[in-house]
């Protein structure tokens, strides 16, 4: 179909997307014509199945793809050239489903620097082991649906623990969700609608940023520092966008790994105020912090602070249990959403995670899996520099380092090497709020304990 050029300059997936270009452009590829899948492409010019994904993502933020479910891609109908410059800005168009696909489908890959979860070894393995024998021993009505809200014990027992956080949340506004991707999703479509400015940390949470672009929403990044948010360019965003939302989270974030100080909070609680915005807090690896802090949701007391976690980072994230606290007529209005999503959430999920959390070696797991996390941040810090990356921040704690290296101006490029070689990176360009190329890489520090990909990045730097 292409002649590609594997020797060139020119990077394959460059290739890839303005080969295609010139056959849409010259009409040798018509409207409506199903071009082949990602694998065929691949197979049929023997490169790799992650060049092709990402040169299909490229394809469709610039408008010349449109991907339908279950079917494959397709030439986009020409649009009228105002339509098509708005297209052809990064992340118009993006279609999330191949990002997610790319991660979960391809979790085979020997080394996985780049995800988001922690090693199986690192979760509270052994606790989940006991909790299945025991619920295997309860009395369970499984004729029935479950609570809307979610089981209501565990929705009892995070009220205490938030408690302990100094966030007054009755069980009542507790609402369980299958992970907190449907917590997220949830909030966003009652809070946004088509069109609206939403603000969003940058660089931020990927899968949040993929599912507010699916929602229509334009997003504004609110530029991250090492030490939180950029509050010095946040008043001017508010008052060129007028958002109604802000969706970030202040503590260890994906995928800077940065914290927001206390002072901070204050500042953006203030901002919110006087603007009338409503917080979206993702807090999900907040039992990852070995420091008590304050949150938005402690500061807020959920007056307009939608708080959200998850037990993916901590337990397992087989199990898809999160949830989200909210003001008493918005949970309400989030709890219908929820039932008519997807009716209840798993009370036999719910049953074990609550298990799991009265374990009395539970405690000790998190301890344990703090310092872990603190050993290998400063492990993979260090290890890192020692090569020339360059680190955003140092948090010395949480899951994530985000890096760059001098010698590499697009990680993208660096990541569909890695792919090859059976190494998962983290390419900065899906962390930011369009799709532009970016020199950064999210390092998962749980995941660097292999000196294979600290050689692999010091041969790339060397040009070998």
């Amino acid at each position: 179909m292409l002649d590609l050029q594997p020797r060139s300059s020119v990077p394959l997936v460059t290739q890839i997307v303005e080969g295609f270009r010139r056959l849409a452009e010259t009409g040798k590829l018509r409207p409506g014509t199903k071009v082949p899948s990602v694998r065929q492409f691949a197979a049929a010019h023997e490169v790799s199945v992650f060049t092709v994904v990402e040169a299909y993502d490229r394809l469709v933020a610039q408008g010349w793809l449109v991907s339908r479910p279950h079917q494959g891609f397709f030439v986009r109908q020409r649009l009228p050239q105002a339509a098509a410059d708005a297209a052809e800005r990064p992340g118009s168009g993006f279609d999330s489903m191949w990002y997610l696909r790319k991660i979960f489908e391809n979790r085979e890959l020997r080394l996985k620097p780049g995800c988001g979860w922690l090693p199986g070894d690192w979760l509270f393995e052994d606790g989940m082991r006991r909790a299945l024998r025991q619920l295997a021993t309860e009395p369970i009505d499984i004729t029935g649906y479950g609570h809307p809200k979610g089981y209501t014990e565990l929705r009892r027992l995070l009220s205490a623990q938030l408690a302990e956080q100094e966030i007054t949340a009755p069980a009542e506004q507790l609402l369980l969700t299958q992970g907190s991707s449907q917590a997220l999703d949830l909030a966003a479509r009652r809070l946004v609608r088509p069109g609206d400015a939403v603000l969003v940390d940058q660089p931020g949470y990927a899968n949040l940023l993929f599912m507010l672009r699916l929602q229509g929403a334009r997003l504004v990044g609110v530029p991250r520092t090492p030490n939180g948010w950029d509050l010095a360019a946040l008043p001017a965003l508010i008052q060129e966008h007028r958002p109604r939302v802000f969706f970030t989270q202040p503590r260890l974030q994906s995928p800077t790994g940065s914290i927001a100080p206390l002072s901070q909070l204050h500042r953006l609680l203030q901002l919110a105020e006087q603007h009338d915005i409503t917080l979206v807090e993702n807090d999900i690896y907040a039992e990852l912090d070995p420091e008590p802090r304050a949150s938005l949701a402690s500061l807020d007391q959920l007056q307009r602070v939608v708080h959200i976690g998850s037990f993916s980072k901590t337990i397992s994230p087989n199990l898809r249990v999160g949830w989200l606290a909210a003001h008493p007529d918005l949970i309400e209005d989030l709890g219908q959403l929820k039932m008519v999503a997807g009716l209840t959430s798993s009370e036999l999920n719910e049953r074990l995670v609550h298990i799991a959390l009265t374990d009395s070696r539970w405690r000790r797991h998190l301890k344990g899996l703090r310092e872990r996390l603190m050993q290998a941040q400063q492990r993979v810090a260090a290890r890192l520099a020692d090569i020339g990356f360059e680190l955003f921040a140092e948090p010395g704690c949480g899951l994530y380092l985000w890096a760059r290296h001098p010698d590499v101006a697009d990680s993208g490029e660096l990541s569909n090497r890695a792919a090859a070689e059976g190494i998962m990176l983290g390419p900065g360009h899906l962390f930011m709020t369009e799709l532009a190329p970016s020199p950064w890489l999210r390092f998962n520090v749980a995941h660097c304990d292999d000196e294979r990909l600290f050689s692999f990045l010091e041969a790339q730097r060397r040009g070998i």
